[in-house]
């Protein structure tokens, strides 16, 4: 950004010049200096140039404080834990998952997420310190031997992670999650050990970076939604059956009451109005009697 702005300066610069030249045909320094000084003063390119010395300065300071951050193990501890809540946060509804939350019988991991498999755990406690000495040794020999150590870590740390988090007998999922807040770090343990990283996934722990487990979670959430309409359309066809039920108890005693009571009051009252015809002719023949 700061590169292109004064790449911007020095593009107006030029073209002041060469409107000067195609202009008079013939610059002296007098006019050259006069013409950057106005345009100098105009665009206010020194205030832009102090903010941006500003800018530079906050950077670099930020930069600092974060590299530092990560030098020192609670605060990098701390720091991974934020960016894994962060994710968390932004990409799952707070009722899917946990922050330090004791799970599995006391267990407290960085975070946990609920799935259709069980509980997954986070864990973001990932051993850096080795790994920044190997990137900061200039000898070969130390950088070597730093490297060796900072794999050492991992498989120790992946051993605790599927020995604490991997129980389905208590409830987790089949797998675990090992967060690592750095896409370098990642990458390099997928480029330099991926023999060892793929031996503790058949165990139950995935190593992950924020880009990796985003995607992760993603089908976690697909599976959950899966679930869910799996659900309902379970709970529909029962309603379904539930209904059917309904409807053959109603027809049966529907049948019951149109062929026994029904019919055989329709029967009666057949039987009713020929009686009353009957009757009311035998009442018209006395009549014509009485009228003779």
């Amino acid at each position: 950004m700061v590169t292109e702005v004064l790449l911007g300066i020095i593009v107006a610069l030029v073209i002041v010049l060469i409107f000067l030249i195609l202009r008079r045909g013939k610059v002296e320094q007098k006019d050259v200096e006069s013409a950057i000084s106005n345009a100098w003063m105009k665009l206010g390119l020194g205030e832009t140039i102090g903010q941006l010395t500003t800018y530079a300065g906050d950077i670099r300071d930020d930069y600092r404080s974060l590299e530092q951050m990560l030098r020192v193990p609670t605060e990098r501890a701390s720091f991974g834990e934020l960016a894994l809540e962060t994710i968390l946060s932004d990409q799952l509804p707070p009722e899917m998952f946990g922050i330090r939350e004791r799970v599995l019988d006391g267990k407290t991991p960085d975070a946990h997420i609920k799935s259709t498999v069980g509980i997954i755990c986070i864990d973001s406690k990932f051993p850096l310190d080795n790994y920044r000495r190997m990137v900061e040794a200039a000898d070969l020999k130390e950088k070597e031997g730093f490297k060796k150590q900072f794999l050492k870590d991992v498989q120790g740390h992946l051993k605790k992670i599927a020995d604490d988090y991997v129980c389905p007998e208590k409830g987790s999922a089949q797998f675990a999650f090992a967060f690592i807040p750095s896409e370098s770090v990642y990458y390099f343990l997928v480029n330099e050990t991926y023999e060892v990283l793929r031996s503790y996934t058949v165990k139950g722990v995935q190593v992950v970076s924020p880009l990796t487990l985003s995607h992760k979670i993603e089908l976690i959430k697909a599976g959950v939604h899966a679930k869910k309409l799996s659900e309902q359309a379970e709970k529909v066809r029962n309603d379904i059956v539930e209904l059917s039920r309904r409807f053959s108890d109603i027809d049966q005693k529907w049948r019951v009451f149109y062929e026994t009571h029904f019919r055989n009051a329709g029967l009666k009252a057949m039987e009713l109005d020929e009686a009353y015809k009957k009757l009311r002719a035998e009442f018209e023949r006395i009549s014509k009697i009485s009228e003779g």
